[in-house]
């Protein structure tokens, strides 16, 4: 054989070779990515109304065991937060004088896990009154609302909890049949219908985010029926919350001491995420809080909805190149700070409130520095609030949550100067 036959015969064998490898390739890929979607096969053995989640777990077997992991109890690797029911009212002792008269003096510890979410609003010191409690803390909670319509909401908490007996599961976010996420709370698809937003046309990421924003928001019970509604109509911010509020003229219960008509802020996490560096670089809620993770072939979504610090290599690591100690590091640095604005805006606070009490008690004070010494307090307390019952430390938005504080702690300021304005004139000469 010629070397030019040689040579052409050696290209072609190498061609061959090449064609093969890339065959290969793509089957083994193809062969991987139908091993991961056959590992978990979409029953239609669940019942359209089924709200257990361990009959999920027959089917889902990885995901449930994951979802069972919730009922760890510790702080975990967060500094701040975590499922271990800590007092916070101890750890803060301001919060009780910024709560004075209303339910959250009773009790505020930090939250347990989801599994737990019926067991604990049940045994909660505050003690719940109306169904409309429970909204956000069963499975059950959807056929509930089917069944007795709007009335739901303002029935009798003890009646209705008594039909709840699951808690946070599979059939919140999914459906039964499809496994498709979805949306189970009115609350959320009317407040975003009211901005023009159509949920049911929602992407894939955005319903990532959507169906913990049916839970995680800032909520208020309206006056009369106590239907559960959110406060989003002008928009997102705390100032946009705020205008919302006062043009209602809502307020959650009038301070014994200072007189003010106040506000209570839910976790408005939804709210904070807007606008985030994370939010603009597409990232969902359970990107970080709900990563992937791979059980041997078969790559899972963790229902273990924890801090992303217990997962860093499955969540933050995944976009950040960075040692995962300086990233946790980085974080705490975060949190740090605005922990130390949240107690500084509590304290600021809590001398405004008592400052207002000396000016009500005098005999004869000057009635327009107290009145603006209350409107003050109001904005500054629902700024302070709003950060405070955000779940990440600031984390989910420091530069929207620093910002926020700093106003609180402005007008904490303003408010007990006004006060003390009143207080300095009823002791001046000649009054």
């Amino acid at each position: 054989m010629s070397p030019a036959r040689v040579r052409s015969t050696t290209i072609l064998l190498l061609a061959g070779l090449v064609l093969v490898a890339v065959a290969l390739a793509g089957w083994s890929l193809w062969t991987m990515r139908n091993l991961e979607s056959r590992a978990v096969p979409i029953s239609t053995q669940i019942a359209t109304d089924e709200t257990d989640p361990a009959v999920f777990g027959r089917y889902y077997p990885l995901e449930y065991d994951s979802y069972r992991e919730n009922s760890q109890i510790s702080r975990g690797p967060s500094k701040y937060g975590g499922s271990e029911p800590y007092d916070r009212l101890a750890e803060y002792p301001y919060m009780k004088t910024l709560w004075k008269g209303y339910s959250f003096e009773k009790g505020y510890n930090e939250d347990r896990g989801h599994v737990y979410s019926l067991e604990d609003v049940k045994s909660t010191p505050r003690s719940p009154t109306q169904a409309v409690c429970l909204t956000c803390k069963s499975a059950d909670v959807p056929g509930l609302i089917r069944k007795y319509g709007e009335k739901y909401y303002s029935m009798p908490f003890a009646q209705l909890s008594a039909e709840a007996t699951h808690p946070i599961g599979c059939s919140d976010c999914h459906d039964p049949r499809t496994m498709e996420l979805r949306i189970t709370r009115p609350a959320f698809r009317e407040a975003m219908a009211r901005r023009g937003v159509d949920v049911d046309r929602a992407t894939r990421r955005e319903m990532r985010t959507y169906v913990c924003a049916q839970c995680h928001v800032e909520y208020y019970f309206q006056p009369g029926t106590s239907k559960l509604t959110f406060p989003w109509d002008k928009g997102f911010d705390p100032e946009e919350e705020y205008a919302y509020y006062q043009d209602l003229g809502f307020h959650d219960w009038v301070h014994p001491g200072a007189g003010t008509p106040l506000l209570k802020a839910q976790h408005p996490d939804f709210e904070v995420f807007q606008g985030s560096v994370h939010q603009a670089a597409g990232l969902a809620c359970a990107d970080c809080h709900m990563p992937y993770r791979r059980e041997g072939n078969v790559k899972v979504t963790s229902h273990w909805w924890t801090s992303p610090l217990r997962h860093l290599d499955g969540t933050c690591t995944v976009c950040h190149t960075e040692d995962a100690e300086l990233l946790k590091q980085r974080v705490f640095y975060t949190q740090d700070r605005v922990k130390d604005l949240l107690d500084r805006a509590g304290r600021a606070l809590a001398a405004a409130i008592e400052a207002i009490q000396r000016a009500t008690a005098l005999p004869d004070a000057d009635a327009e520095p107290i009145r603006k010494a209350r409107d003050l307090h109001r904005q500054a307390q629902w700024y302070w609030d709003w950060c405070s019952a955000e779940n990440s430390t600031g984390f989910h938005n420091p530069q929207k949550i620093m910002a926020t504080l700093g106003k609180a702690i402005d007008l904490a300021h303003q408010a007990r100067a006004a006060a003390l304005a009143a207080v300095h004139a009823e002791a001046s000469p000649g009054r």
